[in-house]
């Protein structure tokens, strides 16, 4: 059966998240709706992470099993017809090899978690931004973000019902910027903990708010210990911004 990968974008605010569940509607399970409808026969989508409810996503990228071949631009078109009104798009189709793995052949994943940080409550980015009223300092929150680089174990920031094996991980790229009355923070790694950006992200507005030190942050991080996290931000200001492949990944 040929293969594709998808790269999607979608709104994570009406679903319980990518993961298909018995709870509720979930991005992936929209996507196999659509599949389905055109391919003829149930098919299965394999994300590149599992995002959790409300997060959004710019980038996510997933592959699936086609009973026949497509033209990539023609199975974007029609998985788009079969997702509406959900704001779920697929941006484009590429076929790919058969060892392609969505979630396995990745090599980093980007986040990214925006902060309004204004005192007027709320319009256009409502359920799109963590509205936080109080000022921010951003260069001490950048500066805190950078003791986090490099390879720790990030219990710490890690949800407790994580179910990955090890909380060891390797961030190789952590920047707290501004942009007006936004507060950009940007992630790289190969891949994240459960629930860890938004962990990390709480945590740094902790830093800017003035409530903790650089030194704070870093001694939470060394302890390996949930109740040390300041707090976890909310899923609605968390998107996933790109997976990145090695360029053999993409040969068909």
């Amino acid at each position: 059966m040929p293969r594709y990968a998808l790269t999607i974008e979608y709104d994570g605010g009406p679903f319980v998240g990518w993961q298909r569940q018995a709870n509720g509607l979930s991005v992936q399970q929209r996507l196999e709706e659509a599949a389905g409808a055109i391919n003829g026969l149930p098919a299965v989508v394999h994300g590149a992470g599992r995002t959790d409810a409300g997060v959004h996503a710019l980038g996510q990228v997933a592959h699936i099993d086609m009973a026949r071949d497509w033209r990539p631009d023609k199975l974007r078109d029609a998985l788009n017809a079969h997702l509406k009104p959900t704001p779920v798009a697929v941006l484009a189709a590429r076929a790919v090899s058969d060892d392609f793995e969505a979630r396995f052949s990745a090599l980093r994943r980007h986040y990214r978690y925006i902060i309004d940080n204004r005192r007027a409550p709320l319009a256009l980015t409502l359920g799109r931004a963590w509205h936080v009223k109080w000022p921010l300092d951003v260069d001490a929150m950048h500066e805190a973000a950078q003791q986090m680089l490099g390879r720790h174990d990030f219990t710490t920031f890690r949800a407790s019902e994580c179910q990955a094996r090890s909380p060891v991980r390797t961030l190789d790229r952590f920047e707290v910027r501004r942009v007006g009355e936004r507060i950009e923070i940007e992630v790289t790694a190969r891949s994240f903990l459960h629930n860890q950006v938004r962990s990390m992200a709480g945590s740094l507005e902790h830093v800017g708010a003035g409530k903790w030190r650089a030194a704070d942050l870093a001694a939470a991080l060394a302890a390996k210990d949930r109740a040390r996290c300041g707090q976890v931000a909310p899923p609605q200001g968390l998107y996933l911004v790109a997976v990145d492949y090695p360029p053999e990944a993409w040969d068909a």
